[in-house]
């Protein structure tokens, strides 16, 4: 079944705009509707306008920036690197955030001044886009972006471990692990002061790459007679994709899947054009990461799903469902 592109996006807008209104109303504390619109148009007071505008509305605000930020990404490097399995996590920046975040639990930073595990999280994940922009610059191959996305990623995984390793007690262990499985519990709008402007600011570096990327689904050479300018169209990718990718690590820790899948269930319904898989992925995107966060908020056992469990959960056998879908186009 294929859908209208801009027919899809309304849709889709909708139905966001359904599940974060529906966030507000799902929490431990039981509010009336009457009171949650109340605190939302300005005119409540105490506790109910603590839980929704200081509680309940930076997640659900945050939930959709991360989403969108991991969807958009995802439909954006597949279609640059034009392999169908590139997601945010394929050049580097997820993991020299987890790696920055690690550090500052392992020092101890994090109980003296609480934002520095974002801080250190956005300094690694600088320093992998400085890696990328410098490779980038370069008149350099897709395979070479490939390789050094994962070269990045291997060695910021292999200190993760190391620095887990010498955890200095259980208690930062524990700490660290839970970390990177991911959650949007107990953000305020300090995390989006801190890590919305660069999300915006890689959506903004993002702008316009539609055309180009259409263009480079056709091969190298024909896009440049076309007049697309690779190399600046893959720095534009690369650049914007790591920064608003690891804006987002830093505040909610390391999350699955969303970038790899979504633009493969936009794909199916829209067909394989890559410049118009990007504003409905973040849209989905979006959708995708919120509703996961309406799980976590269910207590199960003695404790509670974290974020990036529940994405992998939802993510994985979608994967495995669109390869099978898919297994003859693929060959």
């Amino acid at each position: 079944m294929r859908i209208n592109p801009p027919l899809l996006t309304i849709l889709l807008s909708l139905l966001l705009f359904a599940v974060a209104f529906s966030s507000l109303f799902i929490g431990a504390a039981d509010l009336p509707a009457g009171d949650i619109v109340a605190a939302l148009m300005g005119t409540a007071d105490g506790p109910t306008e603590i839980i929704v505008l200081e509680l309940r509305l930076p997640r659900v605000v945050l939930g959709i920036l991360a989403g969108a930020s991991l969807g958009i990404s995802g439909a954006a490097l597949q279609g640059l690197l034009r392999n169908p399995l590139a997601d945010p996590g394929v050049i580097g920046v997820s993991a020299t955030a987890g790696l920055g975040a690690v550090i500052a639990i392992y020092f101890g930073l994090s109980a003296v001044f609480p934002l520095s595990i974002q801080i250190l999280s956005m300094a690694g994940a600088l320093l992998a886009t400085l890696i990328l922009s410098l490779i980038s610059s370069r008149d350099s191959s897709v395979l070479t972006l490939i390789l050094a996305g994962i070269g990045i990623s291997a060695l910021a995984t292999a200190a993760i471990s190391l620095t887990m390793n010498f955890a200095p007690n259980p208690m930062s262990l524990q700490d660290m692990i839970m970390w990177l499985l991911g959650s949007l519990e107990n953000r305020t709008m300090t995390d989006i002061s801190l890590a919305g402007p660069f999300i915006l600011l890689g959506w903004l570096i993002m702008q316009g790459v539609g055309q180009g990327l259409d263009a480079s689904s056709l091969g190298e050479e024909t896009a440049q007679t076309l007049g697309i300018n690779l190399k600046w169209l893959r720095m534009k990718v690369i650049i914007g994709s790591a920064i608003c990718v690891g804006a987002t690590v830093s505040v909610c820790g390391s999350i699955g899947f969303v970038g790899l899948v979504v633009p493969h269930m936009v794909r199916s319904l829209i067909g394989h054009s890559p410049g118009r898989l990007l504003i409905p992925s973040a849209l989905l995107g979006a959708i995708l990461l919120s509703g996961a966060d309406l799980l976590t908020r269910m207590p199960i056992g003695h404790g509670q799903l974290r974020l990036g469990v529940v994405t992998a959960f939802i993510g994985s056998p979608l994967f495995l469902y669109i390869i099978y879908r898919t297994r003859g186009t693929m060959r």
